[in-house]
């Protein structure tokens, strides 16, 4: 990797964490609350693609893992990785790197701006919200043994807020690619 690319790896890890100081949704009837973390996930896959983004979000996990509060709330260290949510977490790089993969190769300069920002949604859609949720409703069935039918049915709470989160990324990843020529390609 560039200087450049860990500049720009580093600034998007930078805002995954200061998305963790957005003060979290309680929505009452589940425990966990809805945070904005997510969000700068798929901004990092979207804007950075598969590589740089998967690599942001390994940062953001190794601050975790080495036990500085950077998750909303303040949680950090290595008990977040055992936790019934770690799925979640561990799932964010996967969710960066195919958010990022995809995004590659369904947007280029030469489409009109709905259909990159169409593409941008659907990489977003399917990184940060199919692949991370697959992942933690698997780990949340295996870490509660409350079984995956259980799990995916809690899970279905998040599903819209992220869908909204997935087309913000949609609309920034679109704003940056053209208000941002600088920016090197994603590839």
């Amino acid at each position: 990797m560039s200087t450049r690319d860990l500049v720009l790896a580093a600034l998007f890890a930078a805002i995954i964490v200061a998305l963790g100081l957005v003060p979290p949704i309680m929505l009452g009837f589940i425990p966990v609350p809805i945070t904005a973390q997510s969000l700068g996930v798929m901004l990092a896959g979207v804007i950075l693609g598969a590589k740089r983004g998967g690599f942001a979000v390994l940062l953001v996990l190794l601050l975790v893992a080495i036990g500085l509060p950077v998750l909303s709330g303040g949680r950090g260290g290595l008990a977040t990785f055992v936790s019934p949510t770690a799925g979640y977490l561990v799932g964010w790089f996967f969710a960066a790197y195919v958010t990022g993969y995809l995004a590659e190769r369904f947007v280029d300069r030469s489409q009109s701006g709905i259909v990159q920002t169409a593409g941008f949604f659907l990489a977003a859609l399917a990184g940060g919200v199919v692949v991370d949720h697959a992942l933690g409703v698997a780990y949340l069935a295996y870490g509660t043994g409350t079984g995956l039918v259980t799990a995916f049915m809690g899970d279905l709470a998040f599903v819209p807020g992220d869908v909204l989160k997935a087309l913000i990324a949609a609309f920034a990843g679109r704003a940056v690619m053209a208000g941002y020529p600088l920016l090197p390609q994603r590839a």
